[in-house]
């Protein structure tokens, strides 16, 4: 039965990471849901097990950050900051870096993938328009916007899922991986300026007749002041999940209208696929072998000692591409504690599988997002 187990795993997991195989083109939501059905099918978990392997905590905070996002389009947000971006840069080369900037913060406070949905055609759009080159740009949004989810646990779903698993609050994480953060987009900006400072223009015509975007002020404001609402809950403590649940549900009843139109936004094949991806990693569980592997490697992987700390880094980075980060973190999460007390093997793994994803392109959804919508 092991090595059935083993089989599901290794075809899963071969569909996630090469996205779409030859022979099996489904992509990464339905080979997920194929992984998860066969091992219910051939024992591996009951189904009574798949309810409790779901973590519903992270599934519920992500479907409602979602939402709040679709309802931050809605309200024309992402144009208007985009609008911000233009008016205060003058330069190419500061455009670059409000664009990053604005990236990884916005990225740190909503769901990187849907900061990078919305913020991509934005973009291209501006580009075109100042005859500017697509390629530093949206690499400035996706590299910064991978590095900023870093900082909190809402910032992107492996963060939500070590949230979840570790019981660490808002606050005490934003305080550990907020610096690394910070620094991580620092260097990030000086990366961009050292490859395309010479490669830009020094100025570029700004086209007035992007002011005739029309922003409703009054709901624009009043939705950022739900979110700002939703942010001061986190810190508060709150659960992340239901604070957010209840930001949405004060927009559903102050917008008045059937949410429906707004809920067809929401991605809901990603949020199948980490279901499904819960189960899979339960089910690879269930015969020890992930537990065999973590103690036959984990006197080599404390992290309070330098050789240690390397080691974790450098296996969290290949397995995030190998595997993809989510998997990572379900892999490696319910072993953490074993490498040292305090937070920080859980902000290092964070940090690790996130930025891991600047590598590749099919390193991250972000990267991906970005990639498809150019």
């Amino acid at each position: 039965m092991d090595i059935i187990t083993y089989a599901i795993f290794i075809l899963t997991y071969a569909l996630i990471a090469s996205r779409r195989l030859a022979l099996l083109p489904i992509g990464r939501p339905a080979g997920a849901l194929l992984g998860a059905v066969l091992m219910v099918v051939f024992g591996a978990i009951t189904p009574e097990e798949t309810y409790r392997a779901i973590d519903h905590d992270t599934i519920l905070l992500l479907f409602c950050m979602m939402i709040l996002t679709v309802y931050l389009k809605e309200a024309r947000f992402f144009d208007w900051i985009s609008l911000r971006i233009i008016k205060i840069c003058r330069t190419p080369v500061s455009l670059l870096f409000g664009t990053a900037i604005i990236s990884g913060v916005l990225s740190a406070l909503l769901v990187n993938d849907t900061v990078c949905l919305f913020l991509t055609p934005a973009l291209i759009a501006t580009c075109r328009r100042a005859n500017l080159p697509f390629g530093p740009f949206l690499i400035a949004l996706a590299t910064s916007a991978n590095i900023g989810s870093s900082a909190t646990l809402v910032g992107n779903p492996q963060n939500m899922i070590i949230g979840s698993m570790s019981g660490i609050g808002f606050s005490s994480f934003l305080m550990e991986a907020g610096p690394a953060a910070g620094l991580g987009l620092l260097i990030n900006l000086l990366l961009l300026w050292v490859y395309y400072r010479k490669k830009m223009p020094e100025h570029f015509p700004l086209d007035e007749e992007t002011e005739g975007a029309a922003v409703n002020r009054p709901r624009l404001y009043l939705v950022l002041f739900v979110a700002l609402g939703v942010i001061t809950g986190f810190f508060a403590g709150f659960h992340m999940g239901y604070t957010t649940l209840a930001g949405v549900m004060v927009l559903v009843i102050i917008d008045r209208k059937d949410p429906r139109a707004i809920f067809s936004v929401v991605d809901w094949p990603l949020l199948v696929f980490f279901c499904c991806l819960f189960i899979v990693v339960a089910g690879l569980a269930s015969t020890g072998v992930v537990e065999r592997a973590w103690k036959a490697s984990a006197p080599y992987l404390i992290i309070s000692k330098a050789e240690g700390l390397a080691i974790f880094s450098a296996l969290m980075t290949i397995g995030s591409n190998l595997v993809s980060n989510v998997p990572m973190v379900l892999l490696a999460g319910p072993h953490i504690n074993e490498l040292g007390t305090g937070n920080l093997p859980w902000v290092l793994l964070a940090f690790t599988t996130t930025v891991a994803g600047n590598l590749t392109i099919l390193g991250s959804v972000a990267n991906i997002i970005v990639a498809e919508c150019s």
